[in-house]
């Protein structure tokens, strides 16, 4: 017979298992392993999500870990999204989001504006022109013209943009490499990331790595939970299956208020015996606390809060957290945060975790101090 637990239970564990509460990531590749990977199309919020989980909050450990230490990388990974990712890690994203392949599909191609010749071409052509180098969009754009000697691709690249580099990061033929004069820069990944191998694992190896590292922060789960993580139903639901049975010696069946999920075996005591969490924090937008979960899910985020957590053009607001779940958002504005809560939390906790926020936002790189009163987001 299955445990069970109840919803108050798995939220009190995730925000343990995501250094959240307590915030004890002992550096920011290790909070970045734990969740997954952090989305960072907005970087002021990856910072911010590590720095809210970290015993010792460092402003320049991200940039580090990317530039000099290669520890991390910066690509488009989950749900197609530009995230940060252990450097160790990425070929797995590789070898499962390269198998999806939907750049092949001809509605695809009819909605970015490409022929299937022109996205095999671009494909081909751009780990060519990076080979060794780090280049901008417009140096990569030129080295993609100089190797096919097709200049009609300029108007592809140029027009389409965004949407070609993913396929690439998928294929593990592209990441971000340093940055340049302030301007954002393009690098092979085994130029880029120490390590990096010959061949790409199979597609069902990797698959069983990131479900169980899904699992270690996000559950428990279930194959439909994963998915919509990874890729919004991307996968197919035979591949699913497999690696959930391919996991299954290391799985235990649980039943969250009576829906059957299953999480790493060597968690289920720990879950078992967690109690509901009482404190109350504020969390970054496009929080992994957030997007790990299904945006259905009523104890997490109330049918009230979804309008005001998830708005236009798929932003994802910052949120104060109160008892694991969505009690309001907030936002840093004029050298002030202020929140909007639905729900009533107790004012003490709610202030000292705005002190808190509020000293990681001012801290400037380079250990200087930032002028009383200016909040300094991280960019």
């Amino acid at each position: 017979m299955a445990i069970s637990v109840t919803w108050p239970q798995v939220l009190a564990w995730r925000l343990k298992r995501q250094f959240v509460d307590p915030a004890d990531g002992p550096d920011a590749v290790s909070v970045v392993r734990r969740l997954t990977g952090v989305q960072a199309q907005v970087a002021s919020s990856a910072e911010l999500a590590v720095a809210v989980r970290s015993a010792r909050p460092d402003r320049g450990e991200i940039d580090r870990a990317l530039w000099r230490d290669r520890t991390l990388v910066k690509t488009w990974t989950a749900r197609g999204t530009l995230h940060l990712v252990p450097g160790d890690e990425l070929a797995s994203y590789a070898a499962v989001l390269g198998s999806f392949r939907n750049w092949d599909k001809g509605s695809w191609q009819r909605g970015h504006g490409v022929t299937a010749a022109e996205v095999a071409a671009i494909l081909d052509a751009v780990p060519k022109a990076l080979a060794g180098r780090a280049l901008t969009r417009e140096e990569l754009v030129d080295g993609v013209i100089e190797v096919t000697g097709d200049a009609h691709l300029r108007e592809a690249l140029t027009s389409g943009w965004g949407a070609l580099l993913k396929p690439l990061s998928f294929l593990g033929e592209l990441c971000h490499g340093p940055p340049r004069g302030g301007r954002v820069t393009f690098a092979r990944p085994r130029d880029q990331v120490p390590g990096w191998p010959d061949v790409l694992p199979s597609a069902e190896e990797a698959g069983v790595r990131l479900l169980r590292s899904f699992l270690g922060a996000h559950g428990p789960g279930a194959p439909e939970t994963f998915d919509g993580w990874l890729y919004r139903g991307a996968a197919r639901k035979a591949t699913l299956r497999g690696w959930f049975r391919d996991l299954t010696p290391e799985l235990a069946e649980i039943e969250v208020e009576g829906r059957p999920m299953v999480v790493l075996a060597e968690h289920l005591d720990d879950l078992a015996t967690t109690r509901p969490a009482t404190g109350v924090h504020l969390l970054p937008g496009f929080d992994q606390y957030i997007l790990g979960a299904p945006r259905d899910l009523e104890p997490l985020l109330p049918a009230e809060a979804k309008s005001k957590v998830s708005r236009a053009a798929g932003w994802i607001s910052p949120v104060v957290v109160h008892q694991g779940r969505v009690a309001g958002v907030w936002e840093a504005k004029d050298g002030k945060i202020t929140v909007d809560l639905l729900e009533e939390v107790p004012a003490a906790a709610l202030a000292a975790e705005i002190e808190r926020v509020s000293a990681l936002l001012r801290r400037p790189r380079g250990g200087g101090r930032t002028p009383p009163g200016e909040v300094g987001l991280i960019v």
